[in-house]
């Protein structure tokens, strides 16, 4: 227990230092430090990211950072999809998905086995690093393109609980021509509200121990703060690309553990 409140701490600390990140770790600290069925966890990140995310998009609004009519286009389609995809599509997966001889694909496992890949693809992303883009003020809004990535992002968010800021950055900085800094806070918003709501539709669903929940959430916020202050003296850019090769072995060992080791 008391590694897993640490692990919160270093989840509030990854996103205050890096602006983006943390959510991926929330997970797995969920299901193997604290022992949460891996529904449950992915349910508990969308609060816990949600609401992370939402300390640091309030602060990127007070700074004039965040694109509101882009965060509002490419969040609607986004909440509605990890709303749907929580309240039905998740808890329509039966438990054993498939089996081939002695192997079974459970539910919780085809849950940890997406999640593990999903890491892997973000990994990838943090390790290469994101280039500045020449922004052109003539550039209209690619709003079909926002709404379809939008719905993606939220129906993948549904299934994990992560926040999926490395599928949302790109797009922001693609179709609605944002630059960097304007679509990492940008996204920020977007995670919040999407993930919030998606958590509505655990609500119904499950029961949630609110006592725990508020507590993990909490240590989380406070170590955004730590990690905000900490941003002033560490290169941003060497410690994206190491976290990046953290989150590749976490996405590896979560793949060999779920396959050979359960």
């Amino acid at each position: 227990m008391i590694l897993g409140y640490i692990g919160a701490l270093i989840v509030g600390l990854t996103l205050g230092l890096l602006g983006g990140g943390g959510s991926i770790l929330t997970v797995p600290i969920l299901v193997y430090l604290l022992g949460i069925n891996p529904v449950v966890a992915t349910a508990y990140s969308l609060f816990v990211v949600g609401t992370t995310s939402l300390v640091g998009a309030i602060r990127n609004i007070s700074k004039g950072m965040v694109d509101i009519k882009v965060a509002v286009v490419f969040a609607i389609p986004a909440f509605i999809a990890v709303y749907l995809t929580r309240r039905y599509l998740v808890p329509a997966i039966p438990e054993e998905i498939f089996s081939i001889g002695d192997f079974v694909m459970t539910k919780n496992l085809g849950i940890m086995l997406f999640f593990a890949l999903i890491m892997v693809a973000a990994s990838y992303s943090m390790i290469k690093g994101r280039k500045e883009k020449e922004v052109d003020p003539n550039a209209k809004l690619k709003i079909p393109l926002i709404i379809l990535e939008g719905a993606v992002v939220g129906v993948l968010t549904g299934i994990v609980g992560a926040g999926g800021g490395f599928l949302i950055i790109p797009a922001l900085v693609l179709f609605a021509n944002l630059p960097m800094k304007r679509a990492v806070a940008t996204s920020l918003l977007i995670i919040a509200v999407k993930s919030l709501i998606g958590f509505l539709g655990d609500v119904q669903n499950l029961a949630i121990d609110w006592n725990f929940l508020l507590t993990f959430t909490g240590l989380s916020i406070v170590g955004i703060f730590i990690g905000i202050y900490l941003n002033r003296f560490i290169n941003e850019k060497s410690l994206k690309k190491a976290f990046g090769w953290f989150v590749l072995a976490m996405g590896i060992y979560i793949i060999t553990k779920e396959l050979w080791f359960n």
